[in-house]
């Protein structure tokens, strides 16, 4: 039984979970565009970062039991998969789609995962969607519509790469939360988390070769990683995820929206990002579907970001 201080010391933990990220995202944003750095740099240096701080931490606090994972077969390529496609590319798909627009946008549009996980759970469940489900796709859609054409047809309002860019960082997101459900009820999940950032960064080395990349390390560009990485991954997961034990997944959805609005609130302050009324609209209208779908009475998969 949750008492009132749990339910708001886990509201509080989980929208502190979400401005951290939305922090994180704003941040990212500065580093592309006044540091000249690119997501393809950015993204497998703040994945090895993270993973080898929460694998060091790790092996102080439980060392030999942070292995653990990589001692059967099936729980490696389960790790494979959660750690590669969920949590890494989910990553690299949100900075590349603010790379490519900004830090609202992309956080707007990765936060379209729990319409995504709500599909692939009636697939594994094999019923159809109930009328509050239909109704939450519903108003994702018509979200996503006002924040990509600004209400007309005739064009794009955002770059279309990243309206594609965000919207696979929300099916990552989805892979993340949906697949890993064994792995998750067997081992840590600081564990797990470490090893999927350090698996990404492995992965990411020789895909996108960030050496190739110059970077001229400025004392901003250095303390932009160092909140990217601190706060973006470190802080602002293990906020969320208590939030999680605390409250419940379906409810810190809900406070973990804070991060598309604290993105958005920095954005326009900051970098005089313009954000328009067709902005706020499908912004809106996609806080509406998460609230749908957390408020629905059928009870569905855990739903957490990733970024």
């Amino acid at each position: 039984m949750r008492t009132i201080t749990d339910r708001w010391k886990g509201a509080i933990l989980a929208m502190l979970g979400g401005i951290g990220w939305g922090v994180s995202g704003s941040v990212g944003q500065f580093l592309f565009t006044a540091e000249g750095m690119s997501s393809r740099w950015l993204v497998p240096v703040r994945l090895g970062l993270a993973g080898i701080l929460l694998l060091g931490w790790e092996l102080l606090s439980n060392g030999k039991k942070t292995f653990a994972p990589w001692k059967k077969r099936r729980d490696v390529i389960d790790l494979l998969i959660y750690g590669i496609a969920g949590v890494s590319m989910c990553q690299y798909f949100y900075f590349r789609t603010i790379e490519l627009s900004d830090a609202a946008i992309g956080t707007i549009l990765q936060n379209l995962s729990p319409v995504f996980i709500l599909i692939a759970s009636s697939i594994v469940l094999r019923r159809l969607p109930s009328g509050f489900e239909y109704a939450a796709v519903a108003l994702a859609l018509a979200g996503v519509f006002f924040l990509s054409t600004h209400g007309d047809l005739r064009h794009l309002a955002i770059d279309s790469k990243a309206l594609l860019t965000g919207i696979l960082s929300a099916v990552c997101v989805t892979i993340y939360n949906v697949y890993p459900r064994r792995l998750l009820s067997t081992f840590p999940l600081t564990v797990l988390q470490g090893w999927a950032f350090l698996l990404g960064s492995l992965f990411f080395i020789p895909v996108f070769q960030p050496a190739r990349y110059y970077v001229p390390l400025t004392e901003a560009g250095i303390r932009g990683i160092a909140v990217v990485v601190l706060i973006g991954n470190i802080f602002s997961f293990l906020c969320y995820m208590e939030g999680v034990k605390l409250i419940g997944p379906k409810r810190s959805i809900l406070y973990g929206f804070s991060e598309p609005a604290s993105a958005a609130l920095i954005t326009v302050l900051l970098f005089h990002q313009p954000f328009t009324c067709y902005d706020v609209f499908g912004f809106l209208l996609i806080f509406a579907s998460i609230a749908l779908i957390s408020f629905s009475p059928e009870e569905k998969q855990p739903e957490s970001p990733a970024a």
